[in-house]
């Protein structure tokens, strides 16, 4: 017989090919060695091993972070998002979940991590950060093959992001303060360009076409790295008059434009540590580089320029992010207030009482097809 009972157990004992298969069944009955024997022998007519494939060992979340860092962030990932992502997961993340098996992080399990995070003082905007990138490992855990889904990741309701600006007052007495030529340059590029402070300290003179008024951005700087801008996405921003007649007073035919090294960028802190005197030095507040981008933004804003160009000279990927600077541009909303004076004053130039002339304003908007809310 090919099954029979050995020790108090089932075991499947056959010959294949001269070769003697004494396997124990893993269900204790005679029926049960019957079907484990049918297993073994279709494995060996397929030439397949006897044994079969374990399961891959289940990971732990701190085990498969690192893992995933080090195989998929600093692969795909620029300098600046490795550093976030490095600092988040070794803050935040892993200190919270990195006993947890992958597949053991729940909803509850976030929604825990939320808690604790607000109860902390941390800002909705900083945790749903954290909350991005869990949610990235997890899907490529997914990808990988070490959980069968990703659980459910409710980001927190984040208020309306509050900036500051400098008012055209304020932005020159920061330009006449600067305290040399070199500052007073790059503070009136980033008040009239709107680049970032990375875009500023990565801008080469080759980026820079004098004849016909025109700064390409195509990098950035981090550290000593030159890297692509945010978004990967090259723009134009037109140079203003001023700007344009500064450039050309120093022109030169390659390099950084404000580095005294040709390829190697100045550390940022300089800069910081520049503007902070030099708000000092104007009477205003203490600001940052990144507040003369939110300078240039309103003050186009504010001067009325549409948000679809705004947008495109500042290089946001969404235009959601430029309508944050719309409450600056209250004309339009005026303007359609002044329209219905005009037409009272007009009717009532023709002899026509203002009542009638409200009246018949009212009656002819109520005839305009009004949206239901239902297609």
């Amino acid at each position: 017989m090919s099954t029979r009972i050995l020790r108090n157990g089932w075991w499947v004992d056959f010959r294949h090919e001269g070769r003697r298969i004494r396997v124990k069944s893993p269900e204790n009955t005679r029926a049960g060695a019957a079907h484990y024997e049918a297993v073994l022998r279709q494995r060996l007519a397929r030439g397949e091993s006897l044994v079969a494939p374990q399961p891959a060992p289940r990971l732990r979340f701190n085990v498969f972070a690192w893992r995933w860092y080090e195989t998929y962030v600093t692969t795909n990932n620029k300098p600046s998002e490795q550093k976030s992502k490095r600092i988040i997961l070794r803050k935040h993340l892993v200190p919270h979940f990195g006993n947890l098996l992958l597949d053991a992080i729940t909803p509850l399990k976030i929604e825990q991590f939320k808690t604790i995070k607000l109860k902390e003082g941390l800002a909705p905007k900083s945790i749903n950060n954290f909350l991005a990138v869990l949610g990235k490992c997890l899907r490529t855990a997914e990808e990988w093959g070490e959980i069968e889904r990703v659980p459910r990741l409710r980001h927190l309701k984040v208020p309306p992001q509050k900036f500051d600006f400098l008012s055209v007052d304020e932005s020159e007495r920061l330009i006449r303060a600067a305290p040399s030529p070199r500052w007073k340059l790059m503070i009136t590029v980033a008040l009239r360009t709107g680049l970032r402070l990375g875009e500023l300290l990565a801008l080469d003179w080759s980026d820079i076409s004098l004849d016909i008024g025109v700064i390409t951005v195509r990098r950035s700087a981090f550290g000593s790295q030159i890297v692509s801008p945010k978004s990967n996405r090259i723009r134009y921003v037109p140079l203003a008059p001023e700007v344009q007649r500064a450039l050309q007073q120093i022109q030169r035919p390659n390099g950084l434009l404000f580095s005294r090294q040709p390829a190697i960028p100045v550390n940022e802190k300089v800069p910081r540590r520049a503007i902070i005197r030099t708000c000092k030095q104007a009477g205003i507040r203490r600001i940052g580089w990144h507040v003369l981008r939110h300078t240039f933004a309103s003050q186009l804003v504010m001067a009325g320029v549409n948000m679809r160009a705004v947008q495109e000279l500042l290089g946001h990927s969404d235009i959601r992010i430029t309508t944050r600077y719309a409450h600056l541009a209250p004309s339009t909303l005026h303007d359609a207030v002044r329209l219905l004076e005009e037409r009272v004053v007009a009717d009532e130039d023709v002899g026509q009482p203002v009542g009638n002339a409200l009246t018949t304003h009212a009656t002819r908007e109520s005839k305009t097809p009004q949206f239901t809310g239902r297609f």
